[in-house]
Order: structure tokens, then sequence, then C-alpha cells
């Protein structure tokens, strides 16, 4: 019996807690840094100080509320699956118009009758998952990871802790996207304090806040 390597793939569910905490970790820390240790403070400081400190508040947590939003839901959200006992009415991977009445595929436990449309075992023609035992529509892929098959698979994602999928694509792409502005703010915003590191002179703010900015500006 041969040795299947992806069944220890399962394991990586186990890193969900901690995938999911370590997110809600940096963004806690950026939150910090933003809010708490840099630009909460200087809305007080009147003048442009303010109004730039009030425009970057805005912006950060418009951004971070939608970036909350479609990261859980990308978490939440089920990338859809094989319904049971699905069959193709017709060949959709080739598009032929013959019904699918038959394959007999070693170690799948199809039993179908392949004389209608496909003339030898194992036609390429036709997908069939061999860990479910059933047919694949076109796109869908096996996770090791979730243990089935995902429709229109795009792949595993340890960050989300769930497969990118055909339910689920459009919230993946959006915690990107919202991800990339996000990060793009901060890094721009905290870009001064970066640069005060390397200058000659007092440096504002405690020990504690000066390593989280530049921790952060790192991240």
């Amino acid at each position: 019996m041969a040795w299947n390597v992806f069944k220890f793939c399962t394991a990586l569910r186990a890193l969900g807690s901690i995938m999911i905490a370590l997110v809600l970790g940096i963004i806690g820390v950026t939150y910090y840094v933003i809010v708490v240790a840099n630009y909460g403070p200087a809305l007080f400081h009147g003048g442009l100080d303010s109004f730039v400190a009030l425009l970057v508040l805005v912006l950060f947590h418009s951004l971070l509320v939608m970036l909350l939003w479609s990261y859980f839901t990308t978490v939440l959200t089920d990338p859809g699956g094989v319904p049971p006992n699905w069959r193709p009415s017709i060949d959709e991977e080739s598009g032929d118009a013959d019904p699918l009445v038959g394959l007999a595929h070693e170690g799948t436990g199809l039993d179908l009758n392949q004389s209608a449309m496909l003339g030898e075992p194992a036609n390429p023609r036709t997908r069939a998952c061999r860990k479910c035992n059933w047919f694949k529509p076109p796109r869908c892929h096996h996770c090791s990871v979730c243990g089935r098959c995902i429709l229109k698979m795009d792949h595993h994602c340890v960050w989300v802790v769930n497969c990118v999928g055909a339910l689920n694509y459009k919230y993946f792409l959006l915690f990107l996207f919202y991800t990339f502005l996000v990060t793009t703010l901060v890094t721009l915003s905290l870009l001064p304090q970066f640069l005060a590191f390397f200058t000659v002179g007092e440096k504002n703010g405690t020990p504690e806040t000066l390593v989280a900015t530049f921790v952060t500006f790192g991240i």
C-alpha cells in the first residue's frame, strides 16, 4: 500500500486559530502605533498637524473596517463543494454532447457504461476524484487540507484558514485589495517617524512606542 504524504496536510487545520490570532495581533499592533502612539495625540497639536492626523485616522479606520470585514467573510464563507451525488449530464471537459453514462476508473469506485462514449477505462476527458470517489466538475480540485473537493479551487490559504474557491474568491480579492491599501497608508504615515530613527537629535515618544513604530513599519 502506497504511503500518502498528503494525509498529513490535514494537520494544517491546527494552525487555524494561530493564524487568525497572528493576523489580529499584527492589526492590533498597527492600530496601537497609528492611533494611540502617533496620530491620536497629534489631533491636539493644532494647525496642520491636527488636520493631517484627522485625515490619516479617518482613512485608516475606514480601510481597517473593510479589511476586517473582507477577511472574516473569507474565513467564514464556504468556498463551495461538489453537491452530494452530483453527476454531469454531458462531458463538460471536452464539450461533447454525448451523455456521460459510463466510466470504469480504477480506484474511484465509479461504475459507468464506458461504451457510450469513452472506449477505454481511463479516458482523461472525464475527471473523477480518487479520494472522494466521485465526479469532479471543471476547475474543481481536491484539497488535502480540507479533505474534500472545492469548486473552482484556487489554493488553500493558511492566512484565511480556508480554501479560496467559487464562493469566497471575491472576498479574498477584496481582502488583498484592502490589505494593500492599509499597508500603503501605514507605511506612508510612519515614514517620517521611521526616518527619525536615523537622525541626530531627541526622539519623540517613549522607548516602547519607538520600538513598536519601528517594528510596525518593518512589518
